[in-house]
């Protein structure tokens, strides 16, 4: 028989089998999609009693040992009977109800779970898992009719400042052997932010500058937009700013003088090392120092920027939610091993037009690290540095042209920020 004639029959059968292998496929896969998730039910301990009765059937076929069979009949009943607690599909309708979704550290903060039976038959007692933060709880249903519903109320804990994931809800279903557990998820993941304790700060004004709608800085300009007042005419003044009506009035020449108004942005950079600070406290401490400011600055209407160690945000305004996303931001601060310099280089280079810094940080760093730090931005920038230090008193001083805050808590701020600010 030739090659030819060989390679002919072999694409004959395969044309032939084809439907067959195709109509393989499909069973097969129609098989592993309902036998793949009875597979994902059987926990630990179900293997190991089915492996062990494997075992013992082999050691009973091969050996005729009695004993061993009995070992394998009992493992076959042990699994078919946990088996039938599995039988039949959970059919609930559950919704979580967390409100606000914002709080404050320490604010009582309760939520609503409500669970309904959307099955024709009654549910059986079930168990919801319900993950809050690092721990959760879990919940017993009773029997359920048919339409039926059932509420439980639960607390989430605010007692220090993050982001807490509420949920999903998972039922677990089954048997008292633990051979069996089938979890299912019937809601989404939920973050409430639990953020810093701020103090109320009196508004930004010197050393600022603003845009036209608000407080203009104290420096004066001859071409700005800003009109601020007249003063007399010197040689070498513009006389297109000459008020011809008020200088006839004065009997004498009178300009206009204007402001400057380029708009306000201030940053906050927080030194997230450990090795900052005293304790876990002071760094707290330092998130709410970083709050405040924060809030304080979106409440002038002015443009604020968050950088810490594994946060940075840029430009949050008040007519985009920016108390809101200033806030959010500083729950999801984390202390994280970095370098002060490398943040500050990181946020004078995404917000170049900064015109107050405020440098939070702890006891430790060297004031030659803060310089460095404050060094970044351009000198039109306002910078002061903040330390929080619970062993010292609260106290303002400037070194070397940088103002620098001593807190040891956050209550303090207000008096000690306006010293600074108007120093």
């Amino acid at each position: 028989m030739s090659r030819l004639s060989v390679r002919n029959i072999v694409a004959d059968l395969r044309k032939r089998l084809a439907p067959v292998a195709s109509g393989a496929g499909s069973v097969y896969s129609f098989v592993a999609d309902r036998v793949r998730p009875w597979f994902g039910t059987v926990t630990s301990i179900g293997w190991g009693v089915l492996l062990l009765g494997a075992l013992a059937w082999v050691a009973a076929t091969a050996l005729g040992w009695i004993e061993a069979a009995v070992v394998a009949m009992a493992a076959l009943f042990l699994v078919i009977g946990a088996a039938f607690f599995m039988i039949g599909r959970t059919r609930l309708a559950v919704a979580t109800v967390v409100e606000p979704p914002r709080v404050a550290v320490g604010q009582a903060l309760t939520g609503e779970l409500r669970a309904r039976n959307e099955a024709r038959g009654p549910l059986v007692s079930t168990s919801l898992e319900f993950p809050i933060g690092a721990g959760g709880v879990t919940y017993d249903l009773p029997m359920l009719l048919p339409g039926a519903e059932h509420t439980e109320l639960f607390v989430v804990p605010t007692q220090r400042r993050g982001v807490i994931d509420v949920g999903p809800v998972r039922t677990v279903r089954g048997d008292p052997l633990g051979l069996f557990r089938r979890v299912q998820e019937w809601t989404d993941r939920t973050e409430v932010f639990v953020h810093p304790r701020t103090t109320h700060l009196e508004p930004f004004g010197v050393g600022l500058v603003r845009d036209l709608e608000g407080t203009t800085a104290q420096n004066t300009s001859m071409s700005d937009l800003a009109f601020h007042a007249l003063r007399e005419y010197v040689p070498g003044d513009d006389l297109r700013h000459i008020h011809w009506r008020s200088s006839a009035r004065h009997g004498q020449l009178l300009v206009r003088q204007f402001l400057d108004t380029r708009r306000s942005h201030i940053v906050v950079i927080v030194d997230s090392s450990p090795m900052s600070y005293d304790s876990e406290d002071e760094y707290e401490t330092a998130m709410s120092i970083a709050g405040s400011l924060l809030r304080r600055g979106i409440l002038d209407e002015f443009d604020v920027s968050l950088a810490t160690g594994d946060v940075l945000m840029v430009r949050a305004t008040a007519a985009n939610g920016g108390g809101r996303s200033a806030l959010d931001a500083c729950s999801r601060a984390t202390p994280q091993h970095t370098n002060l310099i490398e943040i500050t280089a990181e946020a004078a280079r995404q917000a170049p037009d900064a015109s107050l810094v405020m440098l939070v940080t702890g006891r430790y760093p060297e004031f030659v690290a803060l310089q460095r730090a404050a060094g970044q931005f351009s000198v039109d920038a306002t910078t002061v540095a903040v330390r929080v230090d619970s062993s010292q008193r609260a106290g303002f001083k400037a070194v070397a042209d940088l103002p620098m805050l001593t807190l040891p808590d956050l209550d303090q701020l207000p008096i000690v920020l306006s010293k600074g600010l108007s120093g």
